[in-house]
């Protein structure tokens, strides 16, 4: 099976959902991590051309943590938005990955870059089998043969941005992989300054484990990550994550 994780920027994909990646990798799964950015104004210290190249080699690293496959989609920081030539864009990412399953970033969420993510992916998801929607610009791969599966992950905190709750689906247990995602996440050296320089924290790795055991407490496990499936006519409806994962899954 081809699993996706395409979300904004290096490092979304271990805060969000790196325990179940590592778990799908472990079951034999090929999974890639597409970032939209390569992060290129997370620094008050480098250009912007300087910190995008530290962040794809700490993303690929981190994402080498678990065997996975990492590419970037070379959108920029605080300029993803959903527009034509943005949409055939990521589509061809899509065709070029050839997914059978797609997490992506919550549609609600604190940062404009991951809800236009959710977006993104979301289109991309009917246009990818579609033949005649021309992403020759952006790549030469051919339509898949049909939509993906697809999922959101958790917004950060679990919350949208009137900080309430926004409940998944079912939780994965990832316990047994908490370790593997913290040492996915602690590869993203250069994010660690600058959440220091702008967001006032240097707890990113406990930020991470904090939230991790707020969804695992949802279902009585020490760890866990949420998840909702798009469910939308004509996106596929069966739960083939649940499937893949099986007694790590924990319904709400």
């Amino acid at each position: 099976m081809r699993i996706l994780h395409i979300h904004a920027h290096p490092d979304d994909a271990e805060i969000f959902t790196g325990g179940t990646l590592a778990l799908l990798k472990q079951l034999g799964h090929h999974v890639t991590i597409c970032s939209m950015t390569p992060g290129d104004c997370g620094s008050k210290e480098y250009s912007a051309e300087v910190v995008a190249d530290m962040r794809r080699k700490e993303a690929a690293k981190g994402a080498g943590q678990i065997g996975a496959d990492y590419i970037c989609g070379e959108f920029r920081d605080l300029a993803i938005f959903v527009d034509d030539a943005s949409r055939r864009r990521v589509t061809a990412i899509f065709r070029k990955v050839r997914p059978d399953l797609v997490l992506t970033a919550s549609p609600i969420d604190y940062h404009c870059d991951h809800e236009a993510t959710s977006r993104l992916a979301v289109d991309a998801c009917f246009a990818a089998p579609a033949p005649n929607y021309d992403t020759a610009a952006y790549g030469d791969d051919a339509a898949i043969d049909a939509i993906p599966h697809l999922y959101f992950v958790d917004p950060a905190e679990g919350t949208d941005r009137e900080c309430r709750p926004q409940n998944p689906h079912f939780v994965v247990d990832i316990t047994s992989v908490l370790d593997r995602k913290r040492d996915m996440l602690a590869c993203h050296e250069s994010q660690r300054r600058w959440l220091q320089q702008h967001h006032g924290m240097d707890d990113f790795l406990e930020t991470m484990e904090r939230w991790s055991a707020a969804r695992g407490k949802y279902v009585g496990v020490p760890y866990g990550e949420g998840f909702r499936q798009y469910k939308m006519h004509p996106y596929p409806t069966t739960p083939l994550l649940e499937e893949l994962l099986g007694d790590r899954v924990h319904k709400i």
